[in-house]
């Protein structure tokens, strides 16, 4: 299924999307990716949601990616007698290990690691930080605190730390049972929460076994301070804006943002830009223009993939609202000034035959009449290092392998087509031309830049530039090998 942008789009299934219909009409408007909050659902649910999708990949044979995103730890404070209470300015406050019920004084905080992390001048931050309070003193089971901004607080409302890395691991026993469940399942891709440092990380890797790709969530000052190592030990990040927003302050969330999806593009990884990003459409037909700037932004940035979350998931307009990020999309990156920004932030980068092939592929792309680079690749990782070029052509990631397919689904400009195992060069160039003919991307007229590896169906090896004909008869009676 041709796009007619770069970007791709991520829509998250729910409540408002859970049906075979709605689902392959999503896809149909626009959606590459399908993410399944594992935070929500039985694994019934969730097993019922995953074979739909492949149901529709199936019908409509177009590889789609699906990306499991794990809870992570929660932190949440007790419950109150009351309810709730409300807590005024400069008042004194008590978060301790004590179950019983909470008053206008205390609340039971039933996590003892944030009480080893703590500090004075610690701040904490309850109900997505519509309650800040500082830390005074604090000891292995109590913090006491006073109350910096006031508010009314309630059972079980979550408790962020900012200033701290806490002594937590990023998977839960809960995120442990949905990994395996999720792999067995066979998704493509598993976001990980609470990511604090690379070890997280690798934890998840460790227990994935190659079953899925790991993507990082970003969405601690943490995370923020350790990234290179984190984008290091992942295969790709997610910029988890709404938890950034609420431990830094919101003015740091945009430089961030384009900070880190750049240093994702120089690292050839796939990143997505998440949340809020047309939250209006959760109960409007139209978003606000500060919405749709918000989303241009991201794609002017050069970021692979842009996210719908309760827009799609539990939202009266999914469809709308992934059509609305399409149509955003194809101005964008119709527009002259994104090519001179993308241009401008390409980054020379590595050293390997391979990084000067796409490199290359790129540079004749955009200086001769070209109308597709077709890349054949086994672990995706030419059709990556392609998409870091972020040529003005398209992408075509030709591979044998159905898992690879799925999972570049996320990654910039790749269109992915599955290809029969092939012995010879030749092969590949023909192969190249039909898929480029039938996707509509060219005529018998044009012509592509074909790359490949010889020997064939070995990741690591590609070693071949070609600029062909889409025309196979000339290529047979041209190409010698």
């Amino acid at each position: 299924m041709r796009r007619l942008r770069k970007v791709k789009i991520v829509a998250t299934l729910g409540p408002a999307s859970d049906t075979y219909e709605m689902i392959r009409a999503l896809h149909e408007a626009g959606a590459d990716v399908f993410r399944l909050n594992m935070s929500h659902g039985t694994h019934d649910e969730i097993r019922a949601k995953h074979e739909i999708i492949r149901r529709v990949e199936k019908d409509l044979d177009s590889p789609i990616a699906i990306l499991a995103d794990l809870q992570g730890p929660k932190l949440r404070v007790g419950t109150f007698e009351n309810g709730s209470e409300d807590l005024a300015e400069g008042a004194a406050f008590r978060l301790d290990l004590d179950p019983a019920s909470g008053d206008a004084a205390r609340v039971c905080l039933p996590h003892p690691e944030i009480f080893q992390a703590l500090e004075a001048g610690s701040h904490l931050l309850v109900n997505d930080g519509k309650i800040r309070l500082k830390v005074l003193e604090c000891g292995p089971d109590f913090a006491d605190c006073t109350v910096i901004t006031g508010g009314t607080i309630s059972n079980r409302k979550g408790v962020n730390v900012p200033d701290v890395v806490l002594p937590l691991a990023a998977l839960s026993e809960k995120d442990r049972d949905d990994l395996e469940f999720a792999c067995q399942l066979g998704v493509d891709w598993l976001a990980l929460s609470f990511v604090q440092r690379a070890r997280d990380v690798f934890e998840a890797r460790t227990l994935a076994d190659g079953r899925a790709a790991i993507l990082s969530k970003i969405e601690k000052p943490a995370a923020v301070e350790e990234f290179d190592a984190i984008l290091d030990a992942s295969d790709g990040i997610m910029v988890a804006r709404g938890d950034l927003g609420v431990e830094l302050p919101v003015a740091a969330v945009p430089p961030i943002q384009k900070r880190l999806v750049r240093r994702c593009r120089a690292a050839a990884k796939p990143v997505i830009v998440a949340t809020q990003m047309l939250e209006s459409m959760i109960e409007s037909p139209m978003p606000t223009r500060a919405e749709v700037s918000d989303v241009a932004t991201a794609i002017y940035e050069g970021t692979d993939a842009i996210m719908l979350s309760a827009e799609s998931a539990a939202g009266h307009y999914p469809i709308e609202a992934v059509r609305t990020m399409d149509k955003v999309a194809i101005e964008v990156e119709a527009d002259p000034t994104y090519t001179q920004i993308i241009a401008a932030s390409r980054t020379a980068k590595g050293s390997t035959i391979a990084d000067g092939i796409v490199a290359a592929a790129r540079e004749i792309a955009e200086k001769t009449d070209i109308k597709a680079i077709c890349c054949f690749t086994q672990s995706g990782t030419t059709a990556l290092l392609t998409a870091r070029e972020r040529p003005g052509v398209p992408i075509i990631a030709m591979t044998s392998l159905l898992d690879t397919a799925r999972r570049l689904c996320l990654s910039w400009g790749c269109h992915c087509v599955i290809t029969p195992q092939l012995e010879r060069f030749k092969g590949a160039v023909v192969n190249a031309a039909r898929a480029v003919r039938a996707g509509g991307f060219a005529s018998e007229k044009d012509q592509i830049v074909v790359t490949a590896g010889v020997p064939f169906n070995v990741p690591g090896t590609t070693n071949i530039l070609r600029v062909a004909p889409c025309d196979e008869r000339l290529i047979y009676n041209t190409d010698p090998g």
